[in-house]
């Protein structure tokens, strides 16, 4: 049986979004972070849909919903505090950034991307991970950091 991941489901954004930041505010208590109201808004504005968003369109959101004067630098150190505690990914094709949906723990991002809709599901896949240490240990490679992205089309935007 085939399972389809709840970011290729219509579903309700404010629950994920609900989560996410509940989760981040457990995180940050957890490990003496400061959620301060912008971080908290940001990743808010990611978690909006299931769709990377960068920089750039979180500093217009801002600016035009929210009436802050925001310059790219704030909203780029506020990504970067997500991105360090494992609450958002990069997805680096896009430069653009979706919510990690297993922040409790650390792990590789793996990314299917549909190119239609650009909806980003996010994978966790222990064995690919392996995979990918184990072959660069093969040839002397030691890994860092892996972030896999697919390309392809989601369920959604090949129905007729």
């Amino acid at each position: 049986m085939t399972v389809t991941p709840l970011a290729s489901r219509p579903h309700d954004h404010s629950h994920c979004v609900h989560n996410a930041l509940a989760e981040a505010e457990a995180l940050c208590a957890r490990q003496g972070l400061r959620l301060t109201a912008l971080r908290k808004r940001v990743l808010e504005l990611v978690w909006q849909s299931h769709k990377p968003l960068g920089a750039y369109d979180i500093l217009g959101v801002l600016t035009e919903e929210d009436g802050r004067r925001a310059a790219p630098p704030t909203v780029y150190r506020a990504l970067d505090f997500l991105l360090e505690n494992g609450l958002v990914h990069r997805i680096a094709s896009l430069n653009a950034f979706v919510g990690c949906n297993h922040p409790t723990h650390a792990h590789q991002g793996q990314f299917l991307i549909c190119r239609n809709c650009h909806a980003a599901i996010e994978l966790e896949q222990p064995s690919i991970s392996q995979a990918i240490v184990d072959s660069a240990r093969e040839v002397g490679f030691s890994v860092e950091q892996q972030t896999v992205e697919v390309v392809g089309v989601c369920a959604g935007c090949r129905k007729p």
